[in-house]
């Protein structure tokens, strides 16, 4: 067997640890808001925190390492998955205009990357319109992935001898990428007449983004061949 096809089991755990640590880490921000008794914050002063206000006090480092840990692995999934396709081990790409909109899907992965990265920094309490606007860069960048990720799967799925399999994966990713993409939109408009409101959803969208990330495992997993398989594929 291949070196590619040994060591397939490892790249499942990309999107997996991230996904880990970016559910505890939202876990643990959750409970100590709560443990604390709820309070409000400075900056914002509503009755539901902002997972950014909770980032911003003495859990940042904790909210700065999970961001620039979570960004990159979103980004190497769809990467290795690129390479796989190539590879022959995944649904391969038949048409230029698959392999386009899985590099923008990469591209829109890389804009949240950065935004995900730099609204740790930029902390609500000292930043507040920095910390908005990459906030905004964030959810625009993973919009943006997840839609061109499922147009993508469309197409190949109707090129794919394994149609049901692949078939489960980007119902998974539509059904996750609109609810996001919905909840961003409800976001954006809370912002300025419900904060309360606004709070809550954004709790949605960052837990909601974990389904998201697991959706790549199962994408991954999908990789994985026999050694009869593996020489047809090489």
């Amino acid at each position: 067997m291949s070196l590619l096809s040994e060591r397939h089991r490892y790249f499942v755990l990309i999107p997996l640890f991230a996904a880990f640590i970016w559910f505890s880490t939202l876990l643990a921000m959750l409970l100590t808001w709560l443990i604390s008794g709820r309070p409000k914050y400075v900056s914002t002063q509503v009755a539901v925190a902002y997972i950014s206000d909770v980032g911003a006090c003495f859990l940042k480092p904790l909210f700065v390492v999970t961001c620039c840990l979570t960004g990159p692995g979103l980004v190497i999934s769809l990467i290795i998955e690129r390479l796989l396709r190539h590879k022959g081990r995944l649904p391969p790409e038949f048409h230029t205009y698959e392999r386009i909109f899985g590099e923008l899907a990469i591209a829109g992965a890389l804009i949240a990357m950065f935004g995900l990265a730099f609204l740790s920094g930029f902390d609500t309490g000292r930043y507040p319109t920095e910390h908005l606007v990459f906030l905004l860069v964030f959810m625009v960048g993973v919009s943006l992935s997840s839609i061109f990720t499922v147009i993508e799967f469309r197409w190949l799925a109707d090129d794919y001898p394994e149609v049901e399999k692949l078939k489960r994966a980007y119902i998974a990713k539509a059904v996750i990428g609109l609810s996001l993409v919905v909840l961003a939109i409800m976001f954006g408009v809370s912002l300025f007449n419900a904060q309360n409101i606004g709070g809550v959803v954004e709790w949605l969208i960052a837990f909601g983004f974990t389904f998201y990330l697991l959706t790549f495992a199962y994408d991954l997993r999908m990789a994985k061949v026999g050694e009869g398989e593996d020489n047809l594929l090489r």
